[in-house]
């Protein structure tokens, strides 16, 4: 097990500029200290309710107040099994308010949880909250849309994306509605260091594309990544609610943490997965017999020493061999407890390179263009520091280095806009994603 490293995050939730009400949720609940971490690790939620104002609001809230709750209460009996019950039991609850409260009918949630352990991330998911792992520039994207968009696209094996508009609404899956719910539980996914997690509700994913997602994620802290997405979703129209929860991970966990491992023991553990000890101890004892052998009739030393290691050996073996066979064979893992493949169902390339600057860069010039004709106010003496600090970076300093200098140059300006800007306001922008 990795030594445990406090992972960074932020959380984030807005509602964005069509709605009137934010129905959607987030939580984290990160573990304090290494017994926390290999108890239960850290565990994070998103939700987007779905309903009337207050009852898609109650949906979220509960999720991300009883998922954590409920997996915690069960993870001694397993992640898998108490991640599934966390869901089920979580959507129980919600069905049970809706069905004793008559204006609570057509309460629901979507929701989706990721849990770091040692071992790696595991995601609990039902709905159309999405979670990703970005890593070595790609997106990777670790859960199914619970979607008619997704489900038809499936049964036809295309792109999703090749559909449109079709039914892309329409959710087929979510906890609340029904007493009983499918949930899709997957991992150990392996985690390396470097590695960030995002999740998020479909008001940022409907409106900013992995593409972009990617790389500010990886330029920036979680705490002004977040706000930049946030804000990004909201200057191209801000149409749904947005959630967006960012973990970056320090230290490896999962299989692909062996590496730092000692070799001797991988080489070991290898052989042994490969030959069992006790077939191994037979060998051994067989070639030092064949050893002490030779010895003997050469009259060279040692050939009692060597036959008393074979001894040793063929014993050890044969005791294993007969261990080996009095064991009870062990019952087959039930259905319900044993983990679906792992999948990651779509990746799309975030490289963080100059160009992306660009479109940020362009994206800022409108926006300081539009800002300045209707007279919303910003600190534009700060904003001239930053964009001199941008160019600079463009010209002499890495990729990174120069995406990460333009993003916070945009977000200044993001921040200032969505505190000046009011729902009512007739300045709207609803930029389209930059060329990808």
């Amino acid at each position: 097990m990795p030594a445990f490293e406090p992972v960074r995050f932020a959380a984030l939730t807005d509602v964005g500029v069509k709605r009137s009400h934010n129905q959607d949720a987030c939580a984290a609940q990160p573990a304090a200290d290494a017994t926390g971490f290999a108890a239960h690790g850290h565990v994070f939620v998103v939700a987007d309710g779905m309903g009337g104002h207050a009852v898609g609001e109650k949906a979220s809230a509960k999720a991300v107040r009883d998922i954590p709750f409920l997996f915690l209460k069960h993870v001694h009996d397993g992640v898998l099994p108490a991640l599934r019950r966390a869901f089920t039991e979580t959507n129980t609850g919600i069905y049970t308010v809706g069905q004793e409260n008559p204006e609570f009918r057509g309460l629901g949630t979507t929701s989706t949880a990721l849990i770091l352990r040692p071992e790696g991330a595991w995601v609990g998911h039902v709905g159309d909250s999405r979670a990703y792992r970005i890593r070595d520039g790609r997106a990777e994207q670790l859960t199914f849309d619970h979607s008619w968009v997704w489900e038809i696209a499936r049964r036809q094996g295309v792109d999703p994306d090749e559909l449109g508009d079709f039914k892309k609404n329409v959710i087929i899956r979510s906890l609340g509605p029904d007493p009983e719910v499918e949930v899709d539980v997957e991992g150990p996914h392996p985690v390396r260091k470097g590695d960030a997690f995002l999740l998020c509700s479909d008001g940022l994913t409907g409106v900013v594309p992995p593409e972009e997602i990617g790389p500010v994620v990886s330029a920036l802290p979680p705490d002004e990544a977040a706000r930049l997405l946030v804000n990004l979703a909201n200057l191209r129209g801000g149409p749904d609610n947005i959630t967006v929860l960012i973990v970056h991970v320090g230290a490896e966990t999962g299989p692909s943490s062996s590496r730092k491992s000692n070799p001797f023991k991988r080489a070991l553990a290898a052989w042994n997965r490969r030959v069992p000890w006790p077939f191994t101890c037979l060998g051994l004892g067989s070639g030092l017999a064949a050893l002490s052998l030779f010895l003997h009739a050469e009259e060279i030393p040692g050939a009692a020493f060597s036959f008393s290691l074979a001894a040793i050996g063929i014993v050890a073996g044969l005791v294993g061999v007969a261990m080996h066979l009095r064991k009870e064979p062990e019952e087959p893992p039930q259905p319900n407890d044993t983990p679906r493949e792992l999948h990651v169902y779509k990746t799309h390339s975030c490289l963080v390179k100059r160009e992306f600057a660009d479109k940020f860069a362009e994206v800022e010039r409108i926006l300081t263009e539009a800002m300045k004709s209707q007279n919303v106010g910003a600190d534009w003496d700060g904003h001239a520091k930053l964009v001199a600090e941008a160019e600079a970076k463009y010209k002499k300093a890495s990729d990174a280095e120069a995406v990460a200098a333009r993003c916070r140059s945009l977000l200044f300006l993001a921040d200032a806009f969505h505190k000046a800007r009011q729902k009512e306001e007739s300045f709207r922008p609803s930029w389209t994603s930059p060329a990808r």
